[in-house]
């Protein structure tokens, strides 16, 4: 959403970021009074009135009921996280013992799971991680492990330290001597590659003749078509402080709860947000209220950020609260994270 063409003077501006940062604190409509008494303009209860009217005018403000004060739109919440973000006014993060947890785990799931109960628990709000599909993976490391009978193991291993594993069944059973070979073979050929240039490649060398007299090669070509068919994977989403969501006023209506409950059992609505917001590639995106785009996400905000392994963004992470949560807080904390879930997977 963008802010209307009719700009605001500095003394409506003013009003309008108190309204939003008392409604923010409190839940509760904002009147006139209490701008007047709270934040010292110098100004008349009756002239905050009017400024306040002409915002509601243009859709910052509505008012709930005929008696009482005003509160935010998504409008008036942009405006706020737009100058906000313009300032660059936030506090230093910093968390040794986020730092240290997350550097002592190795296993890149468990590392995810880790920093979205870290994102909740430095929010107050819900912590959430996008792990995307392998569509753009590149791969590090590919293994082939034996089971049981034509029973096939197979590993991927990514440049992220992403690891997908998956089953295959083949025609007849290879040693796993054979595999090891296998393995080490694929790995050379096709290491650096996302899955689709190794789709590419693997029709290529079918192509080609030394395929054909080069056993070793034959089987490792085979080997990876069945391994790597229909092989996209789903993004995995990993959500924690749901709680903290639900124990806010504005969720204490049955209806907004139960549509905020089916945004996170169904986690395809999530997976639809965040997958848009790795496509954007931003440090750190806010996305408030109706710009979701998605209706059970309305009453909510997300500010979310991508996070990368070497210049190339991997996954999103963020914090998911109501449209009244305090940005100022949860802005740097997002940021933050990401810094560092970029620099632990680069550096690992």
């Amino acid at each position: 959403m963008t802010e209307p063409k009719m700009e605001l003077n500095p003394r409506s501006s003013s009003i309008l970021e108190a309204v939003v940062h008392d409604h923010i604190a409190t839940a509760e409509p904002v009147g006139s009074r209490t701008i007047a008494k709270k934040y010292k303009f110098g100004l008349s209860p009756a002239t905050i009135r009017n400024i306040m009217a002409d915002l509601e005018e243009m859709g910052y403000l509505s008012q709930p009921h005929t008696s009482a004060g005003r509160v935010p739109t998504d409008r008036a919440y942009r405006f706020y996280v737009n100058h906000l973000l313009e300032s660059h006014h936030f506090p230093k993060v910093k968390n040794p013992v986020v730092e240290a947890t997350l550097q002592s785990i190795h296993e890149f799931n468990e590392l995810m799971k880790e920093t979205s109960v870290f994102l909740s628990q430095l929010s107050n709000q819900a912590g959430i991680v996008l792990i995307p599909n392998l569509k753009k993976t590149v791969f590090k490391r590919i293994e082939f492990i034996h089971l049981t009978g034509s029973r096939v193991l197979v590993i991927f291993v990514a440049e992220s330290g992403l690891v997908h594993k998956k089953t295959i069944e083949l025609d007849r059973p290879i040693s796993q001597n054979t595999l090891e070979k296998i393995s080490n073979l694929v790995t050379e050929q096709m290491a650096g590659l996302t899955l689709q240039e190794i789709r590419k490649k693997l029709v290529k060398m079918m192509e080609e003749e030394k395929t054909q007299f080069d056993e070793l090669l034959n089987q490792a070509v085979k080997l990876s078509q069945k391994a790597f068919e229909n092989e996209e994977g789903e993004s995995e989403v990993y959500v924690r402080g749901t709680l903290n969501i639900l124990n806010q006023p504005e969720f204490a209506s049955i209806e907004r709860m139960k549509a905020l409950f089916k945004a996170f059992e169904e986690k395809s609505i999530l997976i639809q947000i965040l997958d848009k917001c790795l496509e954007e590639d931003q440090n750190v995106k806010v996305t408030i209220g109706s710009e979701n785009c998605i209706e059970e996400m309305e009453d909510c905000s997300l500010v979310t950020s991508t996070y990368k392994y070497g210049n190339m963004s991997v996954g999103v992470l963020g914090i998911i609260g109501p449209k009244r949560m305090d940005y100022s807080r949860v802005i740097p904390v997002v940021g933050y994270m990401a810094k560092l879930i970029s620099n632990l997977l680069t550096n690992s």
